[in-house]
């Protein structure tokens, strides 16, 4: 029996120490593991950002000699001041970019009107109301315009949408700014659909049972309950939409009339900064004044992007803060 105890004894004291090497091995190679995961996705998010970076360098150094002065009959100063025509082309060209501004914003404004109202409805209906048969039906069915190609949305517009706007309300344009917008809002309603779906799926389910334990009805819950709570996931949506929107070529550069017009009315043709860029780039002359000017016009669409992101992203982090308090 003695010799049994010493036997299980020296059995203990001899493997614990081994099992304890391998356990710290195991902890070591797993800390390894980890730094070099997140080393990896370090890596690369700064190479993302890198590369966005030096892409806005390259169209800034593009733009550079308008700020310097030196480029032939152009200048940052005469493009936002008067007369307020684009007109490169001409015996005595014409550079004023306030027209394009104003056409891609209200080209812009008026697909976010018609996209986001209809967006969220569905996709409030789709979380909150809908069966599960109808759900499975809806939810790919919208997120399948995502998928379409916007020349063929432009397409479908410029043939069917634009001659029954015309012939339904008798605009004096076929092609406007109002039907750029509408078939804009084509491409937009998928985008902010499915962020905005997945936010409200995303709300506690102990959320609707208090509200509805309450004496709440469904309506009241999904509108006084789940939206002030899914808010900052829709205005991530929206600002998805809107970068969506602002940036878009085809669509608006085959509907809209392609023509610089400084009007805010939305039944005349208007010109965006974006279609601008796509009809104009391919055919001017290198280092002219004209492709100093289109430079220019990728600059100052770039900026208007990132600033108007930056801001939707400091208010959904308000937002967020004064909803479920500091992360």
């Amino acid at each position: 029996m003695k010799q049994e105890a010493l036997t299980k004894d020296n059995f203990y004291t001899s493997s614990t120490p081994k099992s304890g090497k391998k356990a710290d091995s195991k902890l070591r190679r797993r800390q390894f593991f980890d730094r070099l995961a997140r080393g990896f996705i370090f890596t690369f998010a700064l190479l993302a950002i890198g590369i966005i970076f030096l892409i806005f360098v390259y169209v800034a150094r593009e733009a550079l000699p308008l700020f310097l002065g030196t480029a032939e009959e152009a200048s940052f100063a005469s493009s936002f001041t008067a007369p307020f025509t684009w007109q490169p082309v001409s015996s005595v060209p014409r550079y004023n970019v306030i027209p394009l501004i104003l056409g891609t914003f209200k080209v812009t404004l008026i697909a976010l009107l018609i996209a986001t109202p209809l967006a969220l409805a569905a996709a409030l209906y789709t979380a909150e109301f809908a069966p599960t048969w109808v759900r499975e039906w809806i939810k790919p069915a919208i997120e399948l315009l995502a998928g379409i190609p916007s020349v063929v949305l432009g397409f479908f517009v410029l043939v069917v949408m634009a001659s029954w706007l015309q012939s339904t309300f008798g605009f004096h344009f076929r092609l406007n700014a109002l039907t750029a917008g509408m078939g804009l809002s084509l491409a937009v309603i998928p985008i902010i659909y499915t962020v905005t779906e997945d936010a409200l799926s995303a709300v506690p389910r102990h959320y609707r049972e208090a509200s509805l334990a309450l004496g709440a009805s469904a309506v009241q819950t999904a509108r006084l309950v789940v939206f002030p709570a899914a808010s900052p996931g829709i205005g991530a949506a929206l600002i998805l939409g809107f970068g969506r929107a602002i940036g878009e070529t085809m669509i608006v550069l085959m509907v809209s009339g392609n023509a610089a017009i400084l009007s805010l009315d939305p039944t005349v043709p208007a010109r965006t900064l974006s279609a601008t860029i796509a009809a104009e780039l391919g055919e001017v002359v290198f280092g002219s004044g004209h492709y100093r000017m289109l430079f220019l016009l990728g600059t100052i669409l770039f900026v208007i992007t990132s600033v108007l992101n930056w801001a939707g992203d400091r208010y959904n982090r308000r937002l967020r803060e004064k909803l479920f308090g500091p992360s």
